[in-house]
């Protein structure tokens, strides 16, 4: 959360939309018009948080300070009152994204139910789940050589994330460098062979905005090719990428 000490806030929790404040504003000139542009952002930036706010309370803080005024609440006391505010803000945010997974988590399970019983979809004893669209013809990778592919990838709604398409350029990697499902899934194409995989939780990332989602990927096996030294040496446990 942000907590705010400039003027501007005095605007906060002002009804700007009605005409007697819009005729108090003078916004020709500079200074007046950073000071709503700011207070209508730093109002935003509470109600998506769900605070609830006195203005008469707010402005008179800042007349308060602004002229310095002896305030109504000791330093102590609005010290605690800001920082319990921050605390309740950090907790709701934390039931809204526990609420949100659990639901994530119910959808995803639905999907891979749904789809290990579609025709020609293969899963593995990790729980991965694979099509293969065109096997392809050329060199089968293993898990330590380096590939050329190009890929799409979605969330089980449909929802894309990431297109080396979209780029306009196909993305090279070690294939033990990315996340599980495709260290596996890849090794069961040729190049020139394409697939899609579905990726559980667990062999998909561990961290980050797609932590504990099943994700989807388009993959076109453009070329298989073995890691030189120094490529081998840049992908080191601490130095592996976390993605395609």
């Amino acid at each position: 959360m942000r907590f705010y000490t400039i003027s501007a806030i005095a605007l906060v929790m002002a009804p700007l939309g009605s005409s007697a404040v819009a005729e108090q504003l003078a916004l020709d000139n500079e200074t007046a018009r950073i000071s709503y542009s700011l207070g209508y952002q730093i109002g935003g930036d509470f109600k998506r948080q769900g605070v609830a706010m006195d203005s008469s309370a707010v402005v008179k803080g800042i007349e308060d300070a602004l002229s310095d005024t002896e305030p109504s609440m000791s330093q102590e006391e609005i010290h605690v009152t800001l920082m319990e505010l921050k605390k309740k803000i950090e907790a709701t945010q934390r039931a809204k994204r526990q609420e949100m997974e659990i639901k994530n988590l119910a959808e995803d399970k639905k999907f891979l139910e749904e789809n290990a019983s579609k025709p020609g979809v293969i899963t593995t004893k990790s729980g991965l789940q694979y099509k293969i669209i065109a096997k392809g013809k050329g060199q089968a990778p293993t898990a330590t050589d380096q590939v050329t592919v190009h890929y799409r990838g979605a969330l089980s709604n449909g929802q894309e994330f990431d297109s080396s398409y979209a780029r306009g350029e196909p993305a090279t990697f070690r294939l033990d460098g990315v996340i599980k499902g495709w260290t596996e899934g890849l090794q069961h194409l040729r190049e020139g062979g394409k697939i899609q995989l579905v990726i559980p939780p667990g062999l998909a990332y561990d961290r980050g905005p797609l932590e504990k989602r099943t994700l989807l990927f388009d993959v076109e096996l453009i070329a298989v090719g073995e890691v030189d030294k120094k490529a081998e040496a840049a992908l080191s446990p601490a130095g592996k990428v976390s993605q395609p």
